[in-house]
């Protein structure tokens, strides 16, 4: 039966070191991407007409490149419980980096039952991050996964215990590596001797350890129990109030205008200038309270070429739409009082 081991695949340079030294060890590997909400990876690389960017598009590629399955999940809805109330605690921002990485190697354990694998694999490097990669967090999510001496790290390996895979022989651990700390250029050293190259998004990344960003989930998050994928989408785009308790969205190009108009729910309301440019406001539900108005107005506040400050906007909301005469856009101290980010 061959040896068999599931990586966690970003689709970064760590990560795609890692599966190739194992690979070269002759062991089948089933790669397991994870997105989210919350990745900030944007390859920024060239990509075929009608390809996406960002790191799903950037594992499937090193999967396909290394003739290996790939099977990707979402971090889903049960993920935010997680960033609500992290056991281990938050990074600089909003990110429960430990808690993050106990819930993929719970779910990569799933699979690895699955298909039959026997050890889990990891581009991480101790002490890269000053979160999760250090030998006691290490500790901390080998045990809470369940996946205690089975999760090989093969760029930092002889800096670590030898794992059950390499005790037992299955891995040669004099083919593993020894790397340590923040530089990248050990990895891209790497990356040369193996002609590897192409690889866009080196160290990956997470909204949520965005200080800025991070306060439009935390407004989230304590405004709102049961948060739809939508909301999170939301999040990326546009500037966010909070206007007598209610989220206010006001985008701030026409790429946004499109998106924004998407990710209408029910019970919200969508606002739009009518004869002149300008962006798309949304009232994400609560039509109470003045917030239509206020989401009007801040549509003048954001139209540069509206010179007169003042003009129609059409107001939509359960399918029906009508106009609203608005005039006098808020000023800097109203911005600022209701501003989340």
């Amino acid at each position: 039966m061959a040896r068999r081991a599931v990586a966690l695949l970003s689709g970064g340079l760590d990560s795609t070191l890692a599966v190739k030294l194992i690979l070269d060890q002759g062991i089948e590997v089933h790669a397991l991407n994870f997105t989210s909400a919350f990745c900030t990876c944007d390859s920024g690389g060239k990509h075929k007409k009608g390809e996406q960017g960002g790191c799903r598009s950037e594992a499937r590629r090193v999967a396909e490149a290394f003739g290996i399955p790939i099977k990707v999940l979402l971090k889903g809805l049960d993920y935010i419980d997680i960033v609500r109330n992290p056991r281990h605690g938050y990074g600089k921002g909003i990110n429960p980096c430990v808690d993050c990485r106990i819930y993929m190697f719970k779910r990569a354990k799933e699979y690895m039952e699955e298909i039959g694998a026997e050890f889990a694999i990891t581009g991480e490097v101790l002490g890269q991050r000053p979160m999760s990669q250090r030998r006691d967090t290490f500790r901390i999510i080998e045990r809470e996964s369940g996946l205690e001496g089975r999760i090989l790290r093969p760029l930092c390996a002889k800096h670590l215990e030898p794992t059950i895979p390499e005790r037992t022989g299955m891995v040669d651990r004099e083919r593993l590596l020894s790397m340590l700390g923040r530089t990248r250029r050990p990895q891209m050293e790497l990356a040369e001797d193996l002609n590897i190259g192409d690889y866009p998004c080196p160290s990956g990344g997470c909204l949520l350890t965005d200080k800025i960003f991070s306060k439009k989930v935390r407004d989230l998050l304590d405004h709102k129990e049961s948060v739809t994928m939508k909301d999170l989408q939301a999040l990326k785009l546009g500037r966010h109030f909070r206007y007598h308790g209610t989220k206010l969205i006001v985008s701030r190009n026409e790429s946004e205008n499109v998106r924004l108009r998407n990710l209408i729910q029910e019970g919200d309301t969508v606002l739009e200038p009518e004869g002149f440019p300008g962006p798309v406001a949304l009232v994400c539900g609560g039509a109470t309270n003045g917030t239509v108005e206020m989401a009007a107005r801040l549509i003048l506040r954001y139209s540069s070429r509206n010179t007169e400050k003042r003009g129609m906007v059409l107001v939509t909301r359960g399918g029906k739409t009508t106009s609203l005469e608005v005039a006098n856009p808020p000023d800097d101290g109203t911005i600022e009082e209701i501003r989340v980010c």
